[in-house]
């Protein structure tokens, strides 16, 4: 895992920072792991934009990924590390001892030919999956579960983690990367380890065409817009538009959005 540079003979190569993909073995993915990806375009089903400069991009294939790491007690080889177009993270290519391939989140320090297994009783070591009652305080880990059985949902993109700070009566004060901590039952599986490829983070796009092939359309600045297309346009020069807000008037900096819900009670701390 590396950052790759550019000499600037254009001037988009003089800012680009890429992957170099060193640690991606196979350049083909799995077929039998593969399904279409439909495109919206950032459109609901009545045809109308609700995500606005979404559209476009390269065509892509979703990969399966093995959210649950439900086949347990079974030992599983890692057969290859994949790129996957659709997230920031990298794929290992399991096979376990049946046949069966599936695709996982690769962590930092696994490799091919490494061998891992989810279990309720697995050793704490890097790729594998176990409960939380089983993980000690101050490991990392990543594809933390909600609820048992419903699949990692939590520390999924590259270079995230969690760590579990304390447990009691049937629950985990586990820490998640935005600094919240929370109560999750001790029944909950987790992989050990944090994601890999956290190099992600210093990528550097390079030219607006790069973010065309990702799907990502060009925005024009609220304040550079007229006032009927938006609240914080209009004025005579440079003038600002008052309070950052959407186009349908929705403040962006500071208004609380979360309405009471049932989760609140998990909540030990805050991220702010």
């Amino acid at each position: 895992m590396g950052i790759k540079k550019y000499k600037p003979t254009t001037d988009p190569l003089r800012w680009t920072s890429l992957s170099d993909f060193k640690e991606v073995t196979k350049s083909r993915p799995e077929k039998s792991l593969l399904i279409s990806l439909k495109k919206s375009g950032g459109r609901n089903n009545r045809g109308r934009v609700t995500s606005r400069h979404r559209g476009g991009g390269h065509k892509r294939m979703m990969r399966i990924v093995d959210f649950n790491r439900d086949k347990l007690d079974m030992s599983a080889k890692v057969v290859a590390i994949e790129y996957d177009p659709n997230r920031s993270a990298r794929l290992a290519l399991l096979q376990y001892s049946d046949g069966d391939k599936r695709y996982i989140i690769a962590p930092i320090g696994l490799g091919v030919d490494d061998e891992v297994v989810s279990s309720k009783t697995a050793e704490i070591k890097i790729g594998n999956a176990t409960t939380l009652e089983n993980i000690p305080a101050g490991i990392p880990i990543h594809n933390v579960e909600l609820k048992h059985g419903s699949g990692a949902r939590i520390a999924r993109s590259a270079g995230n983690s969690c760590v579990v700070m304390a447990k009691e009566g049937g629950f985990a004060h586990v820490k998640l990367p935005s600094g919240e901590i929370r109560l999750i039952s001790t029944d909950c599986f987790a992989t050990i380890g944090q994601v890999g490829n956290i190099e992600h983070e210093a990528i550097s796009i390079g030219k607006a065409g790069r973010s065309r092939w990702l799907g990502k359309r060009p925005y024009s600045r609220a304040v550079a817009k007229n006032p009927h297309d938006h609240p914080m346009g209009g004025g005579e020069g440079k003038a600002s538009g008052g309070l950052p807000r959407s186009p349908t008037g929705q403040y962006a900096k500071g208004l609380k959005t979360r309405k009471w819900k049932h989760s609140d009670k998990y909540i030990v701390k805050r991220r702010r």
